[in-house]
């Protein structure tokens, strides 16, 4: 079953959404400026309108995986030509020069602790703490990420516990926080559960 669903599991609300889901493995991705540029590229976007996204500026380079020095030496008209819009364009620069600036390796990342990785990657323009809590999960294998701040995430814990303050954003972000505090030190497998389960068909909670 695994140590997270068990842990998770113990909140019986959250259960009850787990139950109807299957494992998810946190998994490490490589080349984590490309992962950057990814994120960039998908924000506000479907995962399949991403995907094409993802596939057009791939293949403007001779490489399924181009470094940060490749993407930095693409000129932004190249990055609009595939449809980005002149903002992400100028951000996917942002992040290329910005890893060839500080010569910055995966394996410098790894090393690094989830609140120094923060304050390092947000320095870039266009990266903002939700894009970089994205990478923390989905490419760096973080297990106890919360994104607080997803739309996704708040409108799910919302309708699971019944928290309902309209118009007073900070005491509904409290309420959540408050939820969350249990699912430590596995909060990002409680964010995938909970993404996975707004996705899914209405069904009933017992």
């Amino acid at each position: 079953m695994g140590l997270p669903r068990i842990h998770l599991s113990t909140d019986k609300r959250l259960a009850s959404i787990i139950a109807q889901q299957e494992v998810y493995i946190l998994q490490k991705r490589k080349n984590i400026a490309l992962q950057l540029c990814f994120s960039i590229m998908s924000q506000q976007l479907s995962t399949r309108v991403a995907a094409v996204f993802h596939q057009r500026f791939l293949g403007l380079f001779n490489s399924p995986s181009p470094s940060a020095a490749q993407i930095a030496s693409i000129p932004v008209q190249s990055l609009r030509s595939i449809g980005l819009s002149n903002a992400k364009a100028g951000y996917i620069k942002n992040v290329a020069d910005f890893f060839v600036l500080h010569k910055l390796t995966d394996r410098q990342l790894h090393k690094m602790e989830n609140e120094e990785l923060m304050a390092l990657l947000t320095q870039i323009k266009g990266v903002g703490k939700w894009t970089v809590e994205m990478i923390l999960m989905f490419s760096m294998q973080r297990e106890d990420i919360f994104s607080v701040d997803d739309l996704g995430i708040r409108q799910a814990v919302c309708t699971l516990y019944k928290i309902d303050d309209p118009g007073n954003k900070k005491r509904v972000t409290e309420k959540i926080l408050r939820k969350a505090e249990k699912w430590k030190p596995f909060r990002t497998y409680a964010c995938l559960y909970l993404w996975g389960w707004k996705d899914m068909p209405p069904k009933p909670l017992k």
